[in-house]
């Protein structure tokens, strides 16, 4: 690189200036400045909590032209790309798995770009910047989560690994009703669907969505609620704070949607879903009580209905889930990207990923067969 060219790390994005962070990282909103400033004002993501901030940061002439949102983890939790396994053999031959570095964005299995840079080669050069700051902290390994496809051949050509994965997401072919996406639908599934949304109807469950101003404390505060119900209902301690959330409203109201299930005037349900230009992403729903079908209609159904009401072009419906594609959300593969410093197990992982990969894509061509949706004629 030339000289005039600067890596350098800091352990938080506030000495990061928003415009420049933002002007690299484009419209996605969960690698903009306040999203990810939230998460560390709050301390969900923190030192604390196994999220050690080490943001990697390109320079030429002063000014900003690549960064990585870095940590240096002690765990694999809040990560949905599963290395457990990986670390598992680790410790079985005695060697330290954890610290690793970790770039993705806490909490969230949203694909978007990770090597937020505008050219190929500044692409290139973060993420063999990132190897050599794992090497100087003599770290076992490098994992990038839900990748960009851009950044994936820059993630190659600096001697990553990739690892498929699978997620469902529900693309709009231009449907002008929700009628018109179900007419799109083969006659069981439709069926289905409707009785689903009539069964919820009949339970006296009516909806409303709330945007960016129209969101206030009371509709926080029991989306929080739930939020937490969904997390204990499974035994587990929530990631995110109700601090967190109110963080996010207040500095990026417009990406927030709540999906607001009622039932004579009172909450019942709801969805938290982030919206950002033509595409829209599910993250977190909960309940105070059972009506069969309102998670599939809280979550599923009054999304894809937001979304062709106000043009949106796709609706991605967070992790895991073979459930959704009876709900019209398809198989969409997804990626990650990881160097491991030892080339013994470096070696190990690459042929399990060669056959993790084959396995994937027979798994997604099932999963293409069973589609919900019309077959076109012969």
């Amino acid at each position: 690189m030339s000289s005039d060219v600067v890596i350098r790390v800091v352990q938080s994005i506030e000495d990061v200036p928003a415009d420049a962070w933002n002007a690299l990282a484009g419209d996605n909103p969960f690698v903009q400045h306040a999203f990810l400033h939230a998460m560390h004002e709050t301390g969900c993501a923190s030192k604390r909590t196994g999220w050690q901030p080490a943001y990697l940061l390109m320079q030429a002439d002063d000014v900003l032209v690549g960064a990585m949102p870095l940590y240096v983890k002690s765990h694999s939790r809040g990560e949905y790309v599963f290395d457990h396994a990986w670390a598992d053999a680790f410790v079985r031959h005695g060697l330290a798995y954890y610290p690793k570095l970790l770039c993705a964005v806490p909490f969230s299995p949203v694909t978007g770009p990770r090597l937020l840079a505008r050219t190929q080669a500044d692409r290139v050069a973060l993420a063999r910047g990132a190897i050599a700051f794992a090497k100087q902290l003599e770290l076992s390994s490098i994992h990038v989560l839900f990748t960009h496809d851009d950044d994936l051949a820059a993630l190659t050509e600096a001697g990553y690994m990739l690892r498929e994965g699978v997620q469902f997401h529900w693309e709009n072919a231009g449907f002008a009703t929700f009628d018109d996406f179900l007419a799109q639908m083969n006659q069981e599934k439709r069926k289905k669907l409707r009785q689903d949304r009539r069964r919820v109807r009949e339970a006296g469950v009516t909806y409303r969505w709330l945007r960016g101003a129209q969101i206030d404390d009371a509709a926080l505060d029991f989306f929080y609620r739930c939020y937490e119900n969904t997390y204990r209902e499974h035994w587990n301690a929530p990631y995110l704070s109700r601090e967190f959330f109110g963080r996010l409203h207040a500095t990026m109201p417009e990406a927030l949607l709540i999906v607001m299930a009622e039932r004579e005037g009172a909450p019942l349900a709801c969805a938290l879903n982030v919206v950002s230009g033509d595409t829209m992403y599910g993250r977190y729903w909960g309940t105070t009580d059972f009506v069969s079908g309102m998670h599939f209609e809280t979550c599923y159904a009054q999304g894809i209905e937001y979304c062709i009401a106000n043009g949106l072009r796709s609706f991605e419906g967070g992790a895991q889930g073979v459930h959704k594609m009876s709900r019209g959300l398809l198989p969409t593969p997804t990626w990650s990207a990881h160097w491991i410093a030892d080339a013994r197990f470096a070696q190990a992982i690459e042929d399990f990923l060669d056959r993790e990969t084959s396995a994937m894509d027979e798994h997604i061509g099932e999963l293409e067969a069973h589609t919900p949706f019309k077959r076109p004629a012969p």
